[in-house]
């Protein structure tokens, strides 16, 4: 008998040298996978034992088609009743076209159409059509006017383990994990007995793909069901034979496993899948999950062997500056602590690999669904001191600088000499140290407390994207040599163009939380989780000027995001604060700011809402002080528009002054740099513009950073 197995493209090969190491003869490769020979025990083999494929299946008839007729006649001339019981279910997977044929509905519909008129002129009685888990699974391809038509044996596809019943983001296929594996050369590797490592596994896939190599465990033994239990001509006690077989080896292979497994991820509900994942498998007893970052990757052991990872590679997973950091953090970490190891990095992105500063062996191209991936791989050869797992050294030592990256350090040093009188004398933990002082390096460097936070401007196109990300390097190297901080308290983030919301948008799930001063009022500051920190720094001398105004008033605080400004006014004095902002989120945190600083009386108000919408619905004049700073833009979904602070900085602030008291101040401020207020639609009022005088001297050399005004009725 003939049979065709398929697979992922770029598995070929290796398909081809697992079903001949199953037993199959005459293996040869076809353009989906390959094709062998054998009974039918062969394919029940293949479908129990493949770590490749994705489907075998047991062709019918090849011939000749053009013509919508034609291949219902073709579909016809097969004894459906050999196959199927009269009452069985059915689905169809067509694929290929022809002239007359040129639709992949339309072709299923007609192999549906031949196979159910069949059955029902013999035995009176029509097959149902079941999408989710019919009896008979039907390949119908044509390719070049020659139909193939086959039957399923496996069912729904071979990747499906059964194990793996919830993954995390982006997850790799079980046969693709398994072909990672392969090229990496770990079947041959386990049986010396070496580790495997995976230092952001997610879901545990590749950890808990090479356990089952190394155990000799079966695919699918666990797989409630393949195609072929449902065929009418399936052997049964075949089949137990086989997966009696399959037990046999996989206690074998488990008693004698000798190989040892690790995984880490910084995500700890995603280890927690991983280690459910690993449960079902059978193999959670012989893997160890750990959680930790990438950036505290360690060797898991002494004795060497093979770490493979997939490291994210796309926008879904984060910023490329951030994942070119990464890379080359993992380059350095198998520089530096894995030698005599070998490694095995795959990923949608292959420039990533270019930053990892190791020359690969080889490379395979590997496609993960519609992402064209690439498998690299390294060997160690440096030598190293043996180190005890948990006996590193825990202090940093900072490497010699580059030339380039002193010259950035010697910046650093030179703006914070600079800044030092001014900081001391306000009293300031948080501040601007450099915006983009020199060309080459487009970066924003704040200082929180012990904390830095780095904003890389995204670089132009036509930057080579390597050479943008060495610069990045140098600027991560000289932080800590020219501030004496950890590189652990350094953040790194890119600043794009923003859209909508996008600021607020979370960038990760760290949740690290610490607090921050500034004259004399306590914040929450996030530098992980999103773009923004919770504190706009620009803003300082307007909050400060709030405080030292807001003594016996009400303060609405438009657009308040972690509310800062109300707390500064609250300080002051304020009678009363109203904070509005239509994100849940923020004004949690905002709320917890208030608390953190004592206030959690009645007269602390904060309402979740639309700023424009609610404007809209207020007439009272009821506050002394307002502080409206809008977003540049937002198409926020829970917004009724468009905002646009160019063309509605108008009706903004004219819907703003109705609840504005007379002899009260409403101070506007906004981010966008090429901002012009309309003074001419806005003569009724007494306008004062207040820019330079909201500019402290960290933001001296960014002067447009924000524009400010004091508004007031004449």
């Amino acid at each position: 008998m003939k049979f065709f197995a398929t697979c992922p493209k770029g598995l070929e090969l290796l398909l081809v040298t697992e079903l001949t190491e199953l037993g199959a003869a005459e293996v040869k490769q076809t353009a989906t996978g390959a094709e062998f020979s054998g009974e039918i025990e062969q394919a029940y083999r293949a479908c129990l034992w493949s770590r490749l494929a994705n489907r075998i299946l047991l062709p019918l008839i090849e011939e000749n088609v053009e013509t919508a007729d034609q291949l219902y006649d073709a579909v016809q001339s097969v004894d459906w009743l050999e196959h199927m019981h009269e009452e069985a279910s059915i689905l169809v997977a067509f694929t290929g076209k022809t002239d007359a044929i040129n639709h992949t509905h339309f072709g299923a519909l007609k192999v549906k159409d031949a196979i159910v008129d069949q059955v029902r002129d013999k035995t009176g009685m029509r097959p149902s059509i079941d999408r989710d888990n019919p009896d008979l699974r039907i390949h119908a391809h044509i390719y070049r006017g020659k139909l193939s038509l086959s039957l399923d044996l496996s069912g729904g596809s071979l990747h499906r383990r059964g194990y793996r019943t919830r993954a995390g983001a982006a997850p790799l296929k079980e046969n693709l994990a398994a072909a990672i594996l392969c090229r990496a050369s770990w079947p041959k590797l386990a049986a010396d007995s070496p580790v495997l490592f995976d230092p952001m596994c997610g879901s545990g896939t590749l950890v808990i793909e090479g356990a089952l190599m190394a155990a000799d465990i079966a695919p699918g033994i666990l797989r409630e069901q393949f195609g072929f239990e449902r065929w009418k001509q399936h052997k049964a006690e075949l089949w137990l034979a086989l997966l009696d077989e399959a037990d046999a080896r996989k206690k074998a292979g488990l008693e004698n496993l000798t190989a040892r497994f690790y995984g880490s991820d910084q995500d700890g509900s995603v280890l927690e899948l991983a280690k459910d994942n690993a449960e079902r498998a059978g193999v959670s007893d012989v893997i160890s999950f750990k959680r930790a970052s990438v950036e505290q990757m360690v060797v898991p052991e002494n004795s060497p062997g093979l770490l493979v990872t997939n490291p994210p590679y796309g926008e879904r997973m984060g910023d490329e500056s951030e994942l070119m950091f990464l890379y080359r953090h993992i380059g350095d970490a198998l520089k530096q602590d894995f030698a005599g190891w070998k490694a095995a990095i795959f990923t949608g992105n292959p420039e990533l690999c270019q930053v990892v500063g190791l020359k690969a062996d080889k490379s395979y191209s590997l496609n993960n669904g519609p992402i064209d991936g690439r498998l690299f791989l390294y060997t160690l050869y440096a030598d190293r001191n043996d180190v005890k797992p948990g006996e590193e050294n825990q202090e940093y030592v900072v490497a010699a600088l580059s030339d380039n990256a002193q010259m950035f350090a010697n910046r650093l040093k030179k703006n914070l000499k600079g800044l030092k009188k001014w900081q001391k004398q306000q009293g300031i933990g948080c501040y601007r140290l450099y915006d983009a002082d020199m060309p080459e390096y487009a970066v924003a460097v704040d200082l929180y407390n012990d904390w830095v936070h780095v904003q890389e401007y995204a670089a132009p196109a036509s930057v080579d994207k390597v050479k943008a990300f060495d610069r990045i390097k140098d600027v991560l190297a000289a932080i800590p040599e020219a501030l004496d901080v950890n590189p652990r308290k350094v953040v790194l983030k890119q600043r794009k163009r923003q859209s909508g919301t996008g600021q607020y948008n979370k960038q990760a799930s760290v949740g690290r939380f610490f607090e921050v001063q500034e004259h004399g009022c306590r914040f929450r500051i996030n530098l992980h989780d999103y773009l923004d920190t919770g504190l706009f720094l620009d803003h300082r001398p307007i909050r400060h000027q709030i405080q030292q105004q807001a003594d016996g008033k009400d303060f609405l605080n438009l657009f308040c995001y972690t509310a800062s400004a109300s707390v500064h006014a609250a300080i002051g004095g304020a009678r009363s604060t109203t904070s509005v902002d239509m994100s849940a989120t923020y004004l949690q945190w905002a709320m917890k700011n208030m608390a953190l600083n004592g206030f959690n009386s009645k007269e602390h108000h904060f309402i979740e809402a639309d700023c424009l919408s609610w404007l809209k619905k207020q007439r009272k004049p009821a506050y002394d002080m307002i502080f409206l700073d809008p977003p540049t833009f937002s198409n926020s979904k829970k917004m009724l528009d468009v905002l646009d602070v160019q063309r509605d900085h108008v009706d903004l602030i004219k819907l703003s002054m109705r609840l504005l008291r007379k002899g009260g101040v409403l101070i506007f401020s906004n981010n966008y740099r090429r901002f012009k207020l309309d003074y001419e639609l806005l003569s009724g009022f007494d306008i004062k513009e207040i820019t330079q005088q909201t500019i402290d001297p960290d933001f001296k050399r960014n002067a447009r950073i924000h524009s400010c005004f004091e508004i007031r009725w004449p």
